[in-house]
C-alpha cells in the first residue's frame, strides 16, 4: 500500500481518513449499487463484525477499521450511504468499491462498480465542498491533518489483464508500466493528496499473479520516490501487504494459522451460479476463523487484517513500510 498525508504545521494528530480503492477496503459502498455483483452484505460476511454483514469482504473488521483503531478514529462512513453528509464526514469518508481498479474498465465483469477516477471525483466535487462549508475553512487548512488511503491494484490484473483477450498482445511489464503511470498521474494531478496503494495480489500460490504482484510492488516502491518532488505538500508511505501476507503463510504455525489455502466460508461455485470467489449466501462457515488466512476465495480474515494494519502502523522494516511506517508519518 502507499500512504500519504499532507504535512506542514499540524499537531501530529490524524483527525480522519479518506479511503479509496477496491474490496479490501470497501466498507459498504457496493451495497448501494443495484447492478453490482460484488457485494458482501449478507451472512456469513460480518459474522464477527459488531453490526453484522455490512458490505466488508471479511468476517470482521477490514484493514481500514483496524488502522482506524490504531489512530483512535471511529468507523469511517461509506460515501454511497445517503446519511454520509455534514457532520458525519468530519472523521473522513470511504469511497472504495469492490471489484474496481486503477483503470476505468477494470471490474466491469462484476457489473456496476465505482472506478478509482470516479471515487476521486466524488471526493473533489461532493465531499470537499461540503466539508469546507461544515468546517468554515478552506480545504488546505484542514486536510493537512487527514490521512488519504488508496487500496487498489490487484483487480487490474485479476479482473482485467488476465481475463481480457485484448491484453494477450501486451506484455506484463508493459501493462504494469502503464498501470503505474496511470496511478502516478491520478495522484500527482489531484489538488488534494493521496495515500495507501494495495499491492497486486493476495498471496495465494498462483505463479502469474505472484509475478504480477512482485512487478507491481517494485514499481510502487519506486513511485514513492519518483512522485515525491511532484507532491511537495505530502508524505507517502508504501505498505507491502502482499509481502506481509506471504510471510504469514510461510510462518503460519508460529503465527497461529492452521489453514493457509482453504476459504473459511463455503464459496459459491460457478456451477451453482456463484463466481468461485465470494461466500455462498447463508452458506457454511468455519468455526476457527482466527486460524484461517482467507475468509472467502480471495479476501483475508480479520486475523490477517489485524497483522497487516499492525505492520502498516508499527513495522520497522522498510520491506514492509517504506520509507517509514504510519505511526512515524503521524509524528513526522
Amino acid at each position: 500500500m502507499v500512504l500519504s498525508e499532507e504535512n506542514g504545521g499540524h499537531d501530529n494528530e490524524i483527525k480522519g481518513m479518506f479511503v479509496f480503492g477496491s474490496s479490501l477496503v470497501d466498507n459498504g459502498n457496493n451495497n448501494f449499487l443495484p447492478n453490482s455483483m460484488a457485494k458482501a452484505n449478507y451472512f456469513p460476511y460480518g459474522i464477527d463484525f459488531p453490526f453484522g454483514p455490512s458490505g466488508r469482504f471479511t468476517n470482521g473488521k477490514n484493514v481500514i477499521d483496524l488502522l482506524g483503531d490504531q489512530l483512535h478514529l471511529p468507523f469511517i462512513p461509506a460515501f454511497a450511504d445517503p446519511s454520509t453528509r455534514g457532520i458525519r464526514m468530519i472523521h473522513g469518508v470511504n469511497y472504495a468499491s469492490g471489484a474496481s481498479g486503477i483503470l476505468d474498465d477494470t471490474g466491469l465483469l462484476a457489473g456496476e462498480v465505482i472506478s478509482l477516477n470516479q471515487q476521486m471525483r466524488n471526493f473533489e466535487t461532493v465531499t470537499l465542498p461540503e466539508l469546507e462549508a461544515e468546517m468554515g475553512m478552506q480545504s488546505r487548512e484542514f486536510l493537512k491533518n487527514y490521512l488519504f488511503v488508496v487500496g487498489t491494484g490487484g483487480n487490474d490484473y485479476t479482473f482485467n489483464y488476465f481475463l481480457k483477450p485484448s491484453n494477450e498482445s501486451v506484455s506484463l511489464e508493459a501493462f504494469t508500466a502503464n498501470l503505474t503511470h496511470s496511478l502516478s498521474k491520478q495522484l500527482s494531478e489531484s489538488n488534494w493528496m493521496l495515500s495507501m496503494v494495495k499491492a497486486a495480489s493476495n498471496g495465494r500460490c498462483n505463479y502469474a499473479l505472484n509475478k504480477a504482484a512482485h512487478l507491481f510492488n517494485a514499481h510502487l516502491k519506486s513511485l514513492v520516490d519518483a512522485i515525491k518532488p511532484k507532491m511537495p505538500g505530502s508524505d507517502l508511505v508504501f505498505v507491502n501487504s502482499y509481502k506481509i501476507i506471504v510471510d504469514i503463510m510461510k510462518r503460519s504455525v508460529s503465527q497461529g494459522f492452521k489453514d493457509t489455502s482453504n476459504a473459511c466460508c463455503e464459496v459459491g461455485s460457478l456451477r451453482e451460479g456463484g463466481n468461485g470467489i465470494l461466500c455462498k449466501r447463508d452458506g457454511k462457515v468455519c468455526e476457527e476463523r482466527n486460524s484461517h488466512v482467507f475468509f472467502d476465495g480471495l479476501h483475508p480474515t480479520e486475523a490477517v487484517n489485524i497483522l497487516i494494519a499492525s505492520k502498516a502502523y508499527n513495522s520497522s522494516f522498510k520491506t514492509e513500510a517504506y520509507p517509514m511506517n504510519i505511526k512515524q508519518l503521524a509524528m513526522y
